[in-house]
């Protein structure tokens, strides 16, 4: 079983998804080996069928890679090439709202990206625009709220270079502007998913209110690990879940665009 439709992409304190049996898959890209080896497994659906669905955690099994130095484009060559079309990309976040407390789940909808300095994307010896308006896969986002009905619908997640925390007055103007969340991860690994035309959608856990958001001390490593441990049963199921509705979708735009990513794996197209 060295083939998968849908991936997870585990973040922070998020190592391994399966409980039973998996085929381990070693992989090395253009661009170096992803984070750790894939791991593919199986997902009951309930009716005597199961979904074959790959993982890969983010930072590595031991979290060994920080936000600035995780090989996105290792990590997503890796998944397109094991077939992977969906890729469900659960992780930690700060809220910038003060209503939106930690333990709470959202998907959101839009992306600001204020990172610096990452490779984003696999298109650096050709003029290949992809369009990014909706950085989200519908689809996918709908999947996941159908298994989390108590899951905020929506909301802009902003994404810092990391690996520090946002100062206060940082905090501050990223709620002014409307933003919902912040995160260090969801760029470039997004903008990749869809270089490569797979769904791609985000269901993010909230562990903690971001500094200068409320008053009180600010985000500590140590509080965002506790939070997302206490979430982490709760995610899975919700992904689980999400897998099994997310079978049985059709074709998205999302696979829509105007270069051949085949060409592209195959090492025969723009690149």
């Amino acid at each position: 079983m060295t083939h998968a439709q849908i991936a997870i992409i585990g973040g922070t304190g998020f190592y391994s998804f399966f409980d039973g049996p998996v085929d381990e898959v070693v992989l090395d890209t253009p661009f170096g080996p992803p984070s750790a080896p894939v791991t593919i497994g199986r997902v009951d659906t309930g009716s005597g069928d199961a979904v074959s669905v790959a993982f890969l955690p983010r930072h590595g099994r031991d979290h060994e890679y920080a936000p600035h130095t995780v090989p996105y484009r290792a990590n997503l060559w890796a998944l397109r090439s094991l077939a992977v079309q969906r890729v469900f990309a659960p992780c930690a976040v700060g809220s910038l709202n003060p209503d939106i407390g930690p333990g709470t789940l959202v998907v959101p909808d839009q992306l600001v990206d204020r990172t610096s300095g990452r490779p984003h994307t696999y298109f650096d010896a050709a003029a290949v625009h992809v369009s990014f308006a909706d950085p989200y896969c519908p689809q996918l986002r709908d999947a996941a709220r159908v298994s989390a009905p108590d899951a905020i619908a929506g909301g802009t997640m902003v994404v810092v270079e990391g690996p520090r925390f946002s100062t206060r007055a940082e905090s501050q103007w990223f709620a002014r502007q409307g933003w919902t969340l912040v995160n260090m991860t969801g760029h470039p690994e997004a903008v990749l998913a869809r270089e490569l035309q797979m769904c791609y959608a985000a269901v993010a856990l909230v562990t903690d209110t971001d500094a200068g958001v409320a008053e009180g001390e600010g985000v500590s490593e140590a509080e965002v690990y506790a939070v997302f441990q206490q979430g982490l049963g709760r995610l899975k199921a919700v992904l689980r879940a999400a897998v099994i509705v997310s079978g049985g979708l059709g074709e998205c735009t999302c696979a829509a665009g105007d270069h051949d990513v085949d060409a592209l794996l195959a090492g025969t197209g723009p690149g």
